[in-house]
């Protein structure tokens, strides 16, 4: 079983510290919620935990089973089983999604996948997630709406198949229909082999993929931790309950 394992995480930007001692352990088979403000650090840390080259790691350790992730390129990273939803998806103009998905999927299985295989298993994700075939041709999130960008994120865990899946807010920006459309993804996803932190500002998303534990982020570090009921909780009274005793 897969481990993601966080201790003392420190990271600054430009000079600024972000993250202030971060702790968290994430296993496969295990959903978690990370929630918080804005400028509470959640971001930083999907950041800090793929190796964007903005954010430089000044203390603590961040290792997948042991095996210390840090010194390695996001690549690197991802060929271990980690996989990155992001907040704002980029467009690539000239790569079609159906040759990114292919060149990725043949590179963090190591082998090369048939093509009948591949498109198989790219069509049935694409069904499930509500997404016409007419995307096979065009370019990665070029002209793509935010609920199109965030299905493709899905699209691409789902081809992936990491260990251990960080979703940066992929409820930012999704109506009611597509927010269950992208949960219901999510959800056919999850499994024993597979482990989520889910971050997100609102507790809505949580009413459509139940998390097992919920932590509360404040000023770059985790404030509180608990079950869903501490999303509940949240969305009754805030995270002020909380800043006093971060």
């Amino acid at each position: 079983m897969a481990e993601l394992k966080i201790e003392g995480l420190t990271a600054e930007i430009e000079g600024t510290q972000i993250l202030k001692g971060v702790d968290l352990t994430i296993r496969q088979g295990e959903t978690h919620a990370l929630m918080g403000p804005n400028g509470s650090g959640k971001s930083p840390l999907s950041s800090a935990i793929m190796g964007h080259p903005a954010y430089e790691v000044t203390g603590g350790s961040v290792t997948l089973d042991g095996e210390d992730v840090l010194d390695k390129d996001p690549d690197e990273r991802a060929a271990l089983g980690l996989f990155l939803a992001m907040q704002y998806p980029t467009e690539i103009p000239g790569v079609s999604l159906t040759n990114f998905l292919r060149t990725a999927v043949n590179t963090l299985r190591g082998e090369e996948l048939p093509v009948r295989q591949f498109m198989s298993e790219l069509r049935e994700h694409m069904s499930d997630l509500g997404m016409d075939e007419k995307f096979l041709q065009r370019n990665v999130n070029e002209g793509f709406s935010g609920g199109e960008k965030k299905r493709f994120e899905i699209l691409q865990m789902a081809m992936i198949q990491p260990r251990i899946a960080v979703l940066d807010e992929t409820d930012s920006g999704l109506d009611v229909d597509a927010l269950r459309v992208v949960s219901a993804g999510v959800n056919k996803l999850r499994g024993p082999d597979l482990g989520v932190l889910l971050i997100t500002h609102y507790s809505r998303i949580l009413n459509y993929v139940e998390p097992d534990h919920v932590h509360v982020m404040l000023d770059g570090r985790i404030a509180q931790s608990g079950g869903k009921e501490l999303a509940d909780d949240l969305e009754e009274s805030g995270y002020e309950q909380f800043r006093v005793s971060a």
